[in-house]
């Protein structure tokens, strides 16, 4: 044990230095000459502004906002020999007791559409769950619209519903466009890479990517955005206009994605979310954090349910792993 540790204890360092190493072109650069480099290549940076009781209250009358999340949760062993539960959920701020749940159950046991493991990997079963998780988080947003609200916010960004499931946000983006219900997601761990991509085309010396989340740490004040310019928006042409913002204390930054016609509304959802989001979080709305707590399925939920639903014998034979019975 003490020779494992001295080995983990020496890759940590390695990679520890790996990263040092990266970044320290960007990272010796003061604060000010990055902010500087940000508003010169990528978008303005502004200060947002907490919308005051009145203004809320107007939202209310109109609607109020819906947050949609989804969730999924998994029971057994190995391939095919597991069971896979989705779950979305569209909560209104304006109407709290009419939630809307859409779910899914899926294994691949009794999966009509024929599978093989080592041709297709892990990365096409986790497309297929992203697929699953996409669909049915839309399926609850367009049942939503049947509460008539001001706003739909999603959590994450826009376009993995295009990518995941394409014709349903077709369907949720035109009913939105056609009933005025402003459309937008908050994406809470980015993975964009604009402002590196801006610092590698000004700096033949930095030739790995180097991603916004890093680079944006610290950067922004409490309550400041980025309003990304199209040109440096790799998600404008696909239909979309982005922000970063840092909405709470926490010196990280979180995304916003709008659909482009709303674009002229990005200003006001920031704003929006900047004021829903408690300055001691981890800089989520607190509306949208409340739908991500009611929507999850715990695995003492999971057990609760097959232990009560199933036969024992099939979900023993079927679902229960080797690693559970030890």
């Amino acid at each position: 044990m003490y020779n494992l540790n001295s080995e983990l204890k020496t890759k940590i360092s390695q990679i520890n230095q790996l990263l040092s190493l990266k970044y320290e072109r960007v990272f010796s650069k003061d604060r000010q000459k990055i902010r500087d480099f940000i508003e010169k290549n990528v978008g303005q940076i502004k200060r947002m502004e907490k919308l005051d009781q009145e203004k809320l209250h107007q939202i209310h009358e109109k609607g109020g906002i819906v947050g949609v999340d989804g969730s999924n949760n998994r029971i057994g062993g190995g391939y095919p020999h597991y069971i896979e539960l989705f779950q979305g959920l569209a909560k209104s701020t304006a109407k709290k007791d009419e939630p809307i749940y859409k779910t899914h159950i899926y294994t691949p046991l009794v999966s009509e559409e024929k599978e093989n493991l080592l041709e297709e990997g892990d990365r096409i079963i986790e497309e297929k769950k992203d697929k699953m998780l996409a669909n049915i988080e839309l399926e609850a947003a367009l049942e939503s619209i049947s509460l008539k609200p001001h706003g739909i916010i999603m959590d994450g960004g826009l376009i993995r519903y295009n990518i995941y499931a394409g014709d349903k946000w077709q369907d949720l983006r035109g009913i939105c466009e056609d009933k005025d219900i402003t459309l937008f997601g908050v994406i809470k761990d980015i993975k964009t890479s604009i402002i590196g991509d801006k610092l590698m085309e000004g700096d033949a010396n930095i030739k790995e990517i180097l991603y916004d989340r890093e680079l944006l740490f610290g950067v922004l004040d409490y309550g400041e955005m980025i309003l990304i310019r199209d040109d440096a928006n790799r998600k404008e042409p696909q239909g979309y206009a982005s922000v970063f913002l840092r909405s709470s204390l926490q010196p990280s930054v979180i995304g916003m994605d709008i659909i482009d016609s709303q674009s002229d509304r990005l200003e006001d959802m920031a704003n929006l979310v900047f004021t829903l989001t408690p300055e001691n979080s981890r800089g989520v709305p607190l509306w949208l954090d409340i739908v991500d707590k009611e929507v999850k399925i715990s695995d003492d939920i999971m057990k609760s349910l097959f232990e009560t639903y199933m036969d024992r014998g099939i979900y023993e034979r079927f679902f229960v792993s080797e690693r559970v019975k030890r």
